[in-house]
C-alpha cells in the first residue's frame, strides 16, 4: 500500500507555494513529560496552514480545459485558503464554499487572495453537498479538500520532511485527523521509510471520524460534529484516506475541548504561537497518549498543522486550559453562616492559589461558597484538597468535570430563586450565527414563562444557553417534543448539582 504513494508524493508539486517547514523542540512540554516533543511548524506557511500542499499540487495536474472552466470547492477554511492561493498562482477561477460558522478570519483570508466566496450551511458537509450541485450546473472541478489521491500526496510531503529532518526514526508521529488526507499521505511516507515508527491519529472527542471508522470497518457518518476544532469538523473520512489509514495507522487518540485549550497553551508557552484548535490536537494526542503508556526518552512528533484563530475564540481557550489541564479544581463548598468559619475555610486552602471565588448569603444556618483552585499536581492534589476540606467539616461537591458549572453556573452565582413553581432547566446548544439566539426564542414561543436565561458568547461555533422554564409535570413532554422539532442539541439540566445548589428555586 504504501509504495502506491511513494512516487506521487516525491513528485508532488507543492513547492512552488510551500516551504519546508521546521521541526522545533517544545522545551518546557518535553521536559515535563520526560520525551523530547517535536513540533512540525506547517502554521509558518503563507496561508497558516499546510493544506496549500494537497490544493496545489492537485490544481497544477489539471488538464487545461479544467483550468480554463475554473474549479469549485468546500471547506471550514485553510482548505479554502490554499485553493484561492493555487488559483491566484496558476490563473484559475476558484469558487469556495464555506459554512456559516467558519471563522471570520479564515474568510477574510480567502477573499483577500482573490477567491470568489459563499457561505452556505452550518458544517462542512452542508457546504460540501452544495459545492458539488453547483460544481454540476456550471462545469466546475471539485477540488477536494482530502480525499483525492493528489491532495493526499501534497500533504505526504510534510512526512518526507520530517523523516529527512529527524534521520534517527521517532516513537511516534502524531497527526490531527479530519478527513484524513493528511495522515493517509504522511502514513503512505513514514510506513514505507520507517515502520517501526509509529503514525497515531488525534481527534477531538466530539468528531471522531477515523475512530468510529476503525470501530465499524467502514467509514460511517457521525450523527453530530463538534466544531471546536472546526478544522476537522467532518462527518465522515474520505473513502481513500480511509483505505489507506485502516492500514497503516497505528491507532486513535480522542482529545477533550479542555485538553485541546491546554495544548494550545503549551505551544504558546514554548514557541509563542498561538495555534488554532485543530492545529494544537496533536499535542493534545502526545499528552495524552504518554499518559497512558509511560513511554519515556523516545522523540515524539506533533504536526502543529494551522494557525487560523479568531482572536475573540482565545477567551474561551483561556477559561479551559487549566482545566485541561487538571490545573484547577472548581469546588462548591457548604460552610456554616457563623463567625470564623469563612477563615477556616481560607486556612484549609492553605497558600494555593484562588482562581475564581463566588459567595452568596444563604439561610442563617449556611452558605454556599464556589471556588476555583489552582493545582501543581493535577487529580492527586485535588483528591487530596477535597479529602481534608471534609475532614475540616466542610460538605464539598467536586464540580471540574461538570459541564454546566464549567459554562454557566460560574458566572451566575447569586442565590435561589424564592417562590418558583415547575421550573425545568436545560442546557443548549445552537450554531453561533447572527440571527441564531432570536430564532431559538422564537421556537420557543410564549407558552411557557422563561424563569432563568443565561446565554455568554464563549468565541466558539456552538452559542450556548441555560435556560429555565415553568413546565407543569403535565406538559414536560409536549416541552421535549418541541425542543426536539427545533433541531437542538441540549441536556436536561434540572436536576444537576450545581444548579440545585447555587440556581435552583425554592418554593
Amino acid at each position: 500500500m504504501p509504495s502506491r504513494y511513494i512516487e506521487r508524493i516525491l513528485k508532488a508539486r507543492v513547492y512552488d507555494v510551500a516551504q519546508e517547514t521546521p521541526l522545533e523542540r517544545l522545551t518546557g512540554l518535553s521536559q515535563r513529560l520526560g520525551n523530547p516533543v517535536l513540533a512540525k511548524r506547517e502554521d509558518l506557511q503563507s496561508v497558516f496552514s499546510f493544506k496549500l500542499r494537497g490544493a496545489y499540487n492537485k490544481m497544477f495536474g489539471l488538464p487545461p480545459a479544467e483550468r480554463e472552466r475554473g474549479v469549485i470547492t468546500a471547506s471550514a477554511g485553510n482548505h479554502a485558503q490554499g485553493v484561492a492561493l493555487a488559483a491566484q498562482r496558476l490563473g484559475i477561477g476558484a469558487l469556495i464554499l464555506m459554512p456559516r460558522t467558519t471563522p471570520a478570519i479564515k474568510v477574510r483570508a480567502v477573499r483577500r487572495l482573490g477567491a470568489k466566496t459563499l457561505l452556505h450551511g452550518d458544517s462542512y458537509d452542508d457546504a460540501y453537498a452544495h459545492a458539488l450541485e453547483l460544481g454540476r450546473e456550471q462545469g466546475l472541478t471539485f477540488i477536494h479538500p482530502f480525499d483525492d489521491p493528489e491532495v493526499i500526496a501534497g500533504q505526504g510531503t510534510i512526512g518526507m520532511e520530517i523523516l529527512r529532518q529527524h534521520p534517527d526514526p521517532p516513537h511516534a508521529i502524531f497527526v490531527p485527523v479530519g478527513g484524513g488526507g493528511l495522515i493517509a499521505g504522511v502514513a503512505a511516507y513514514v510506513k514505507y521509510v520507517r515502520p517501526e515508527t509509529r503514525v497515531i491519529g488525534v481527534e477531538p472527542d466530539d468528531a471522531p471520524t477515523l475512530h468510529a471508522a476503525l470501530a465499524a470497518d467502514r467509514p460511517v457518518a457521525l450523527e453530530r460534529v463538534g466544531l471546536f476544532a472546526d478544522g476537522v469538523a467532518v462527518r465522515q473520512i474520505g473513502a481513500e484516506t480511509f483505505r489507506v489509514a485502516r492500514e497503516l495507522v497505528d491507532e486513535v487518540v480522542l482529545v477533550s475541548t479542555d485538553e485541546i485549550c491546554a495544548a494550545i497553551k503549551d505551544l504558546f508557552d514554548d514557541l509563542r504561537v498561538i495555534a488554532e484548535p485543530a492545529g494544537a490536537l496533536a499535542v493534545a494526542g502526545v499528552k495524552r497518549y504518554l499518559e497512558r503508556t509511560r513511554v519515556a526518552g523516545q522523540s515524539q512528533i506533533a504536526i502543529l498543522s494551522g494557525a487560523n484563530l479568531n482572536f475573540d475564540r482565545l477567551r474561551h481557550v483561556a477559561e479551559r486550559a487549566e482545566l485541561g489541564e487538571r490545573r484547577e479544581a472548581l469546588l462548591a463548598v457548604q460552610i456554616p453562616e457563623r463567625p470564623g468559619s469563612f477563615l477556616g475555610f481560607c486556612r484549609t486552602l492553605g497558600h494555593r492559589q484562588v482562581t475564581e471565588f463566588n459567595y452568596r448569603y444563604a439561610d442563617p444556618s449556611r452558605a454556599q461558597v464556589f471556588a476555583g483552585v489552582e493545582l501543581t499536581q493535577g487529580d492527586a492534589e485535588r483528591e487530596e484538597l477535597i479529602a481534608k476540606l471534609r475532614s475540616r467539616g466542610f460538605a464539598v461537591v467536586d464540580m471540574s468535570d461538570n459541564e454546566t458549572a464549567k459554562l454557566h453556573i460560574r458566572y451566575m452565582v447569586g442565590g435561589h430563586a424564592r417562590g418558583i413553581r415547575d421550573e425545568t432547566l436545560v442546557r443548549i446548544e445552537f450554531p453561533e450565527r447572527p440571527g441564531a439566539l432570536l430564532g431559538f426564542l422564537t421556537g420557543l414561543g410564549r407558552r411557557w414563562n422563561i424563569s432563568l436565561f443565561h446565554y455568554r458568547n464563549h468565541g466558539a461555533a456552538y452559542g450556548r444557553v441555560l435556560c429555565g422554564l415553568q413546565v407543569p409535570e403535565a406538559e414536560r413532554g409536549a416541552f421535549y417534543a418541541l425542543l426536539d422539532d427545533l433541531g437542538l442539541r441540549y441536556w436536561e439540566e434540572t436536576d444537576n448539582p450545581a444548579y440545585r445548589l447555587f440556581a435552583g428555586s425554592e418554593g
